[in-house]
């Protein structure tokens, strides 16, 4: 069914402008970029609504003065996240992202154990740059994502995550499942899945922040199916322009059911983001309707 031609006309405006304006962000402070975001908090009043609702769940324990500086923070956080993601083929990424020996450490090992390496991780500080910086180690790196509306987009963001050495599976693209499992069994490769968004994947219902969220599955689905390690990894900013990336192995007691393990991996990752978002909780993106899904409603999630 087509859609309205009001509709149609106010997508091609957005897509235009981000084609246009994308170039831009590569040239502009990351001031700059921050104080989009910043401004975004007062100009878009539904996402500043959700902020301060999952905040209140967060952190009930601090005032509304403190979770609005988090919430602005957050957006902040956003903007100059827009400006990384599109000069990050300019940037060093090795300078950009600090990978401490351990952190590599933990990776190289991984990756030893010939089973592939499945890397559950968040939206948390600069999330398009840690990639690359695992990519720069010299081992395969992918990562799955949902194709755009607009067929534009899609190509933009695939070009400048494959730019920085990251191959993209397209969720849903035929033989996509196929590709991913010969990705990590073949080749070893190291498979990104951000798991912190509440979207119509398959998921387990896990604690986050003390409520039961809608978890995407898929890390845990496939540390579980290919007895692969499942790490949790993220980069925290630590300077203008500067991250230091965190990676953790998730370590559980495998029963070999693998619904079981699943659920068990995804809920132990899941509790290593909420770890890291509770140390810079303006670093992640409290704009996200995270527990829009309840238990009634899982049959409707496909």
């Amino acid at each position: 069914m087509t859609a309205p031609l009001g509709k149609r006309l106010r997508r091609e405006i957005r897509v235009r402008g981000l084609l246009l304006g994308w170039p831009l962000l590569r040239v502009v402070p990351l001031g700059l970029g921050a104080a989009l975001g910043w401004l975004a908090w007062y100009l878009v009043p539904r996402q500043r609504r959700l902020a301060r609702e999952h905040l209140r769940i967060a952190f009930p324990e601090e005032d509304e003065a403190e979770r609005d500086r988090i919430g602005r923070a957050s957006f902040a956080n956003l903007g100059r996240a827009a400006v990384e993601t599109a000069r990050a083929q300019r940037l060093d990424i090795r300078t950009t992202v600090d990978l401490d020996p351990p952190g590599e450490a933990l990776l190289r090992e991984a990756h030893a154990e010939g089973k592939g390496v499945v890397v559950a991780t968040a939206h948390i500080g600069a999330w398009e740059l840690f990639a690359r910086r695992v990519a720069a180690l010299g081992i395969p790196c992918g990562t799955v994502a949902k194709e755009a509306h607009d067929p534009r987009i899609t190509a933009l963001l695939e070009r400048s995550r494959e730019q920085g050495g990251v191959r993209v599976f397209w969720r849903g693209a035929p033989l996509s499942a196929r590709e991913i499992l010969r990705f990590l069994r073949d080749e070893g490769g190291i498979f990104g899945i951000l798991i912190d968004q509440d979207t119509r994947v398959a998921g387990h219902f896990v604690p986050f922040f003390g409520r039961p969220a809608f978890t995407p599955r898929a890390a845990g689905d496939l540390a579980a199916h290919l007895g692969a390690p499942l790490l949790f990894a993220c980069a925290h900013r630590v300077a203008s322009g500067v991250h230091r990336m965190v990676v953790r192995r998730i370590e559980v007691a495998r029963t070999g059911d693998r619904d079981r393990d699943s659920f068990l991996l995804t809920a132990a990752a899941t509790k290593a983001i909420e770890e890291e978002v509770r140390k810079r909780p303006d670093e992640w993106v409290w704009m996200h309707p995270r527990w829009r899904t309840q238990a009634v409603d899982i049959s409707g999630k496909k």
